[in-house]
Order: structure tokens, then C-alpha cells, then sequence
């Protein structure tokens, strides 16, 4: 089988046009207020220069919806005709406003719900009539969309999902993927085909999997529209960049993305060139599996987690998480919890061109229960990877395996990109038990923390804290990049937790689902403290939040010891 990209029809915004097998569109989104006409033009024009096609602005009320025409009319004085988009939470009217300036609306499926939300049982009837009501109130949004040659994309977020939605699929990728289907169908019935999708969330195997499942009931229900990947909430520097990369990267590697949008909290024209390397990565690696035969694409059914069984040996697989190898005696880490170094009594080196005679030959050896497979690939990592899995799948055998993937890249930040898409893939879906990362030019240290933060970002193997963190908006009132910075210098040294910053209450609360603590703005110089889901603390003065979230935390550890 050859590499294909989902099949979908062809959108236009503006005068950039997405699915149809046209060119993947990179885009970002300001952090500006948006009444703020003269500093939202100048950084739109900022990530327009960094090569985006569009760029979003959140349009929270009906004044910012109504100062996307003057942001509009400023940039095409200044020569930029790309597209905007708005984003839309919580206020209908916003979206009709803006729906007549802009090429793009972004609505939530989540703020068109019209029950309670202490509501948690739905009895058939009910649940169709709340169809009904959410079908009506978004009518006049696509009428205006249609009367203005305005696209909409549908964003379901992992923590926004309404409760009648949860209380009969779950908070799951089917709840995910169900709620996007329904209004998908209104679209369909209303004969509206500007439509856009996408399913985000802060875990990468969620939003793989929901996409995915998405994908297929297009397919099934004959309504294949264009898909925007991205992976919400990512964080800052050298961990934001390689999660986003597993989580998109991934499903670029399935054929599946249109559109993808990095989520830094950085300037937002910083998430471009991020955006570039990981599509150029994948459209590298697509090309050559467009020219051959081999292709397994079993993986783009794949909608829940489930690891490959395997056999421990030596405390490499079975049960146990996935270990780092070091190609090092002293790797020099910071950390040593699961680097191994292999011995060669218990390894077996594959090579990629043959391996699967080895196996064969493996199989039938009597030391083959004892053996650790160690698989050297450079070239189509994760589809090498998945056609020895199905091999060894074939044989029933049961081997632990190490990923060896071997790279001559010398530039650190271009490696961490395509290692991250290369091999975050592999374990975004349950195979190797084990991954050693090769390159001649790079410092081996360096190697072995890039494998942990591969493993963390597929949600593989956690070995220190992870930030879950938005890129901010017009909505956030504080400086989010540097409330980050001060949360990692207090909290880096705890092991395993997830701590979110996030930049206001409209998507705080709901996208640090994952979290076990949140630090969320709650207005201008005040922050809220939570709990997992629990809001502990309100409205703390933004100098004093810090110390009580350490203090959260510090008791939350010892009360579990």
C-alpha cells in the first residue's frame, strides 16, 4: 500500500484554500488585546512575515468582533490581504458580528449548548431535543457565513465538552469525536460545506486517537471536511516544540491534516517556523512512502491505547515503562531513572534492510524468549517500526524491542523535531519497549534528555514535571510567559506531576483537564489556584500566587505519603 492523505473537499478562506490534497496552511494566533487596533495589526503583520497564511484574534464580545473590521482594514492599507479568523467562546452575537469582517469563524461546539451544566442524565427525548435548540441557534451564524463566503471551523476541546455529550459517551475520544460529528450533521443538513474541524487537546494520545476516529466517521457518514491539527495548551521552549511534534506529527504521518497551528507560549510568531519543520519533515518522509509498496497505514484505525505485549527481559518491557538507552558509559544526565546500557549477552541488532529474515531466523533460535531486539533504522523510522510489529505480530513473538533511530542531523533543534515525529509516533501507539537516539554531531547527554521528553510527550514514560501551559490571547491579562518561567523555576524539581498555566477562565478551568494543579488567570493582576478540576483558592494577588501554588503542592506530596 502507498502513503495517501485523507481524502476531504476543498475549503476556502479567503484566498487560501485547504483539504484537496492543497499545500498543509500554517497559522497562528495573536496575543494582543484585540481593541487594541495598532499593536494587533503589527503583530499580525509579524506572523504574516514568519509565513503563515492566516492568523486568528480572539473576538470574546461584540466590541472586539466589531474591531476585527478596522484590524482588517488596516492590514490591506498596509498591503496584507491574507485571511483572519475569529475565535468565538461563549457569545453567539460575537460570531454573527465577526462572521461579516473575517474569512473564518471559530465556534466551540461546547458554547452552544442550552441545558444546565449540573445536568448529567439525558433520556433519549431530551437529548434530541437539545439537538434541536443547538441546531436552531447556530442557523443564523451559517446563514450569515453563507451570505458572506465565510468559513467556520468547529473546535472541540478535550475540556470543554458539554455534559450531555460526557454523560453518554464519556470524556473520551468518542465523546470527542461525537461531538464534532454532531455538528458536522447540522452543517451537512443545512447545506453548508465551509466547514473546518478540529479535535484538540493537551494529551497527545487523545488527540490522536479522536482525530482518527473522526476521520472514520467522515468516511462512513460521506461528509469529509478538512482537518486543523494541533495540540492545545503545548508549553514553552524545547517541550512545547517536541509534544506539539508528537501529536502532529503523528497524524501527519497518517495522512490526516490540512491545517496545523503550534501552541507556544511564546511570541505567537515564534510557533511558525516550528510549524515548518515539522511539515517539512513529513512531507520528506511522505514523498518517499508515496513511491513504495510498503506503507502500513493499519495504525490510522487505531483509536484507543494499547501496548504491545511483550516479555520482560532484564526489566526491559512487560509491565515495566519504557527505558532511555545510552550509546554512553557517563551519559552525563541530569537524571539516570531509566537508562539502561545494553549488554551484548542480550541483545539482537536488526538492521532495517533484512530484518525480516532475522526474525524469521530469531523465531526459530532457542535463546529467542531471552532476547532484547535492538532496531537500528534511519531512514522511515515509525513505518519501519510498525512493519516489524507486524512481523513479529505474524509470528506471535513477543520480544522486547528497542527503537535505535540513528540521525546525521548536526542542528539540535531540527533533531528534536524529527525525532520527536519519527519516534513520538511509534509510542503514541503502544510499540518498542525501549528508545536510543544516535547522532554523531550532538552531545550525548543531550540524546538521552531528548529521548525522556519524547517518551513524556507520548505520554509513554513520565520523568519530570510537565507544564500545560496556552499561548495566551486577547483574553489574558498578565504576562503569561513570564508566570510560566516562574512556576518552572519553583516546581522543576518534582518528578511525574502536571501543573497548568493558564492564561484566563474562559478555557483554563475545562483545557487543564489533565492537570493536577492549575495556576489560571482570573483577572487583570489576580490568579485562580486549583486542584485537579477543584478551585481552591480565588482571586490571589498575582505576586503571592507562586508561593501558595509551591505550598499546594508541597502538602497535596505529603499528604499522599
Amino acid at each position: 500500500m502507498q502513503f495517501s492523505r485523507f481524502s476531504n473537499t476543498q475549503v476556502s478562506i479567503g484566498t487560501v484554500r485547504i483539504g484537496s490534497k492543497q499545500p498543509i496552511a500554517l497559522q497562528s494566533m495573536t496575543n494582543t488585546d484585540t481593541n487594541d487596533i495598532d499593536a494587533s495589526v503589527a503583530q499580525c503583520i509579524r506572523i504574516f512575515n514568519a509565513g503563515a497564511q492566516y492568523v486568528r484574534l480572539t473576538a470574546q464580545g461584540v466590541k472586539e468582533a466589531e474591531s476585527l473590521k478596522l484590524i482588517r482594514e488596516q492590514l490591506r492599507v498596509q498591503g496584507y490581504s491574507q485571511p483572519l479568523v475569529a475565535d468565538i467562546h461563549f457569545n453567539p452575537q460575537a460570531a454573527l458580528v465577526a462572521a461579516q469582517y473575517v474569512e473564518k469563524v471559530r465556534i466551540n461546539p461546547g458554547n452552544y449548548c442550552t441545558t444546565s451544566l449540573k445536568k448529567t442524565d439525558y433520556s433519549d427525548e431530551e437529548y434530541a431535543q437539545e439537538l434541536q435548540k443547538i441546531q436552531e441557534n447556530l442557523m443564523p451564524l451559517l446563514n450569515v457565513c453563507k451570505q458572506h463566503n465565510t468559513a467556520i471551523r468547529i473546535g472541540v476541546n478535550h475540556g470543554s465538552l458539554s455534559q450531555r455529550i460526557v454523560s453518554r459517551y464519556g470524556d473520551t475520544p468518542l465523546g470527542m469525536a461525537m461531538s464534532m460529528m454532531e455538528f458536522v450533521q447540522i452543517c451537512k443538513h443545512a447545506d453548508f460545506q465551509n466547514v473546518v474541524c478540529s479535535i484538540k487537546s493537551s494529551n497527545t494520545r487523545l488527540m490522536v486517537y479522536a482525530t482518527r476516529l473522526l476521520v472514520q466517521f467522515m468516511k462512513e457518514q460521506h461528509c469529509e471536511f478538512p482537518i486543523h491539527v494541533g495540540v492545545t495548551e503545548a508549553g514553552a521552549g524545547e517541550d512545547g516544540r517536541i509534544k506539539s511534534a508528537v501529536g502532529i506529527g503523528t497524524l501527519l504521518l497518517d495522512g490526516i491534516g490540512d491545517t496545523i497551528r503550534v501552541s507556544l507560549t511564546e511570541a505567537p510568531e515564534k510557533e511558525i517556523p516550528v510549524c515548518q519543520a515539522i511539515v517539512n519533515h513529513t512531507n520528506t518522509l511522505a514523498t518517499k512512502l508515496a513511491q513504495r509498496s510498503d506503507y502500513v497505514n493499519d495504525y490510522a484505525q487505531r483509536f484507543l491505547y494499547e501496548k504491545y505485549p511483550s516479555h520482560n527481559v532484564d526489566g526491559i518491557g512487560g509491565d515495566a515503562a519504557p527505558v532511555v538507552i545510552s550509546g554512553e558509559e557517563n551519559c552525563g544526565a541530569d537524571w539516570t531513572l531509566g537508562i539502561v546500557k545494553l549488554h551484548k549477552g542480550n541483545k539482537y541488532v536488526l538492521s532495517p534492510s533484512i530484518y525480516e529474515q532475522e526474525i524469521d531466523k530469531i523465531k526459530e533460535s532457542t535463546f529467542n524468549k531471552d532476547c532484547v531486539l535492538q532496531l537500528v533504522c534511519s531512514d522511515n523510522i515509525c513505518n519501519t517500526t510498525r512493519k516489524l510489529y507486524a512481523r513479529m505480530a505474524e509470528l506471535h513473538m513477543h520480544n522486547p524491542v528497542i527503537l535505535h533511530a540513528q540521525y546525521a542531523e548536526r542542528d539540535f533543534q531540527k533533531l528534536q523535531i524529527q525525532a520527536a515525529i519519527d519516534c513520538g509516533a511509534v509510542f503514541i501507539d503502544g510499540l518498542c519497549d525501549g528508545l536510543m537516539i544516535s547522532a554523531p554531531e550532538i552531545a550525548p547527554q543531550k540524546l538521552v534528555e531528548l529521548s525522556f521528553s519524547i517518551l513524556q510527550a507520548a505520554r509513554a514514560r513520565f520523568s519530570k514535571t510537565e507544564y500545560i501551559s496556552c499561548p495566551s490571547c486577547g483574553r489574558t491579562l498578565f504576562d503569561i510567559e513570564q508566570a510560566l518561567a516562574d512556576v518552572k523555576a519553583r516546581t522543576a524539581h518534582f518528578q511525574g506531576l502536571k501543573i497548568a498555566v493558564m492564561g484566563c477562565v474562559v478555557n483554563g478551568p475545562g483545557e487543564m483537564a489533565d492537570a493536577d494543579f492549575g495556576y489560571v488567570g482570573a483577572g487583570r493582576g489576580q490568579v485562580n489556584l486549583y486542584k485537579k478540576q477543584t478551585l481552591v483558592h480565588k482571586n490571589i494577588p498575582e505576586h503571592e500566587a507562586v508561593d501558595l501554588l509551591l505550598h499546594m503542592i508541597e502538602e497535596g506530596i505529603h499528604a499522599t505519603m
